[in-house]
Order: C-alpha cells, then structure tokens, then sequence
C-alpha cells in the first residue's frame, strides 16, 4: 500500500449531470487515487473541507479501456470514484456552490 497523505487522495471533482443532481441530497463524486481505501478518503474529505462530516463512502473501481491504434494495443489507466455521503448536519462543500 502506497503510503498516501491526504492531499494525494483526491484527484479531483466529478462534474456530471448526475453527479449535480445528487448534490441536493449531500452526495459528492470525486476520482480518488486508486489505492486509497474508504478510510483514507474519508479523513481526506473531512480535512481538505471545513466543517463536513461524512456519513459514508462508497467506492468503485473503473478498468482501463483497450485502445488500437494501428496494429498496436494499449490500455488506458485505471481509475477510481469515491461517492461520498455527508451527514444531515454537515456544512455543504464551498467547491461546488453557484454550479
């Protein structure tokens, strides 16, 4: 296990349209480092954000795509979301407010 500070975990936001649409019910989508597990995300979240309390942390872990180019074969990197729920109390994350 890759020894990950809390600055390294998360990669950055996930801006889609259901991604915005769960916002309403504290529910954010972010692409974490893919060895970092709900723990280290969870403390990342609670650090980086002042103010946020998370409830829980769901993962998912994507497989890079075959590529072709010509004869050749390649993969794209692997990557990995986290969707993280914060609790009823908890302040709203400022990253995201006026989108």
């Amino acid at each position: 296990m890759a020894d990950l500070k809390y600055y390294d975990v998360i990669l950055k936001p996930v801006l889609t349209e259901k991604s915005m649409n769960t916002m309403a019910e504290k529910k954010y989508t972010f692409l974490v480092h893919p060895d970092a597990n709900k723990s280290q995300i969870k403390e990342a979240v609670e650090k980086m954000f002042d103010g946020v309390k998370v409830a829980k942390v769901n993962t998912m872990n994507q497989d890079g795509k075959t590529k072709r180019r010509g004869m050749t074969f390649g993969k794209t990197s692997k990557s990995k979301k986290a969707y993280v729920q914060l609790t009823a109390d908890s302040a709203d994350i400022q990253l995201f407010e006026g989108l």
